[in-house]
């Protein structure tokens, strides 16, 4: 095939070169009383190749406000054109317990996009950025000494060809390679007799993926010359999965472990997993086996599952489990189950939970119907409560106002 047969490639890529500045306000109460509109600035500082400053007004900038509020905003001060943006102002907590007070554009990004500056000037903040009377009796003062970090994330976009030269990597085939060392049995220095099965593995190796395990064999109390474990509350198939796991770091697949003949369920293997994975203190596969029973979930084995998160502490599988059992369409079904029966026997304190949630669900509904929409700025928050991004000179004379 000739040359013009080739496939090319290029891709855009956007991302934001970002930088902080702290800027410290010392001698606070010497500051007020310059009136609306005056402000104190920061040094400049660069980031993205553009100056930028912040710029505190004590009195605040609009004198309508009558000095009811302190005004903050983070200025352009170098020559650019449409320069887009995001931004953070952080005042800070000087108790020590961390409380900050944190605006974020960054985090808003998705709803509104990057804020952009026209020229010289142009300003993103607000005009009511805290209230006077209560910045003055919190925290964020001490020692008449006021503290606030800014970071400015400038976008950038830039365009990858196709590189000339390259060296394709394959994949890591570690997992591969361990794996081959189970099954090859070269090394092997401990035997777990599980059921009426045996399993050679590597101590070193188990002791790396599971915290007991490394207590078994090199802790305090463990034994560095055992060679022999018998295993009585995990099944041969479950803990043959577990060793694969610990070796290759991946889920297995169910007729890898049980044989296609075998009527054991993806579903119920997985079961067995997660509670072997808590046994052993495995995190990594217990989420696996978590998020795993998430997507099989289903009428009928909600509740043994349900019941299973309960056991093994599993917040965010049991709250899954719980709404997926309270929807009405599901419930009656889950109450027919063989599983709802055992359910009703382990966990009986889980009944009240599913009541619980049946009746939020319900409450949730009514009040959806009759919810009004409010009213937000393109910055999330109402204008009317102060929040506000405004293109202006730092001295107050407005050159282009924009919400």
């Amino acid at each position: 095939m000739g040359n013009s047969d080739k496939e090319s490639t290029s891709k855009s890529i956007n991302e934001t070169v970002n930088g902080s500045h702290q800027f410290t306000i010392k001698g606070y109460s010497l500051a007020k009383g310059m009136g609306p509109g005056k402000c104190i600035s920061s040094d400049v500082f660069t980031v993205g190749g553009y100056d930028w400053a912040i710029y505190f007004y004590p009195d605040g900038k609009n004198p309508e406000d009558s000095a009811l509020y302190v005004s903050v905003f983070i200025a352009l001060a170098s020559e650019g054109t449409d320069v887009r943006a995001l931004f953070e102002l952080t005042l800070v907590d000087q108790s020590g317990k961390g409380k900050h007070k944190v605006h974020s554009h960054f985090d808003r990004a998705l709803e509104s996009g990057p804020y952009t500056l026209k020229y010289r000037g142009s300003m993103w903040g607000y005009k009511r950025f805290f209230k006077r009377t209560a910045l003055e009796t919190s925290d964020y003062i001490k020692d008449d000494c006021l503290i606030m970090n800014c970071t400015v994330g400038v976008v950038r976009n830039r365009l990858e060809g196709p590189k000339q030269y390259s060296i394709p990597v394959p994949p890591s085939d570690m997992g591969q390679g361990l794996k081959d060392m189970l099954e090859s049995e070269v090394g092997c220095d401990i035997v777990f007799h599980v059921g009426d099965e045996t399993f050679k593995a590597h101590k070193l190796i188990l002791a790396a993926r599971s915290p007991v395990f490394r207590a078994q064999f090199y802790g305090l109390v463990g034994d560095r010359n055992l060679d022999k474990v018998v295993v009585k509350d995990v099944e041969p198939s479950i803990f043959k999965a577990m060793l694969l796991f610990i070796y290759t770091d991946k889920l297995p697949d169910v007729y890898e472990i049980t044989g296609s003949t075998s009527m054991c369920t993806s579903t119920n293997m997985v079961q067995h997993l997660l509670a072997a994975a808590d046994l052993y203190n495995i995190d990594r596969l217990k989420l696996l086996c978590e998020s795993k029973l998430c997507e099989e979930l289903n009428a009928e084995t909600v509740a043994t599952t349900l019941a299973l998160a309960e056991q093994h502490q599993c917040p965010q599988l049991k709250a899954i489990c719980l709404k997926f059992a309270a929807t009405p369409a599901n419930l009656g079904v889950v109450m027919q189950s063989e599983g709802f029966k055992h359910l009703e026997e382990s966990c009986p304190s889980l009944l009240s939970e599913l009541l619980k949630t049946l009746a939020s669900g319900d409450e949730n509904s009514s009040m959806s119907s009759s919810r009004k929409r409010s009213g937000s700025s393109i910055y999330g928050l109402d204008l009317a409560d102060g929040a506000a991004a405004e293109s202006a000179n730092p001295n107050g004379r407005r050159l282009r106002r924009r919400f």
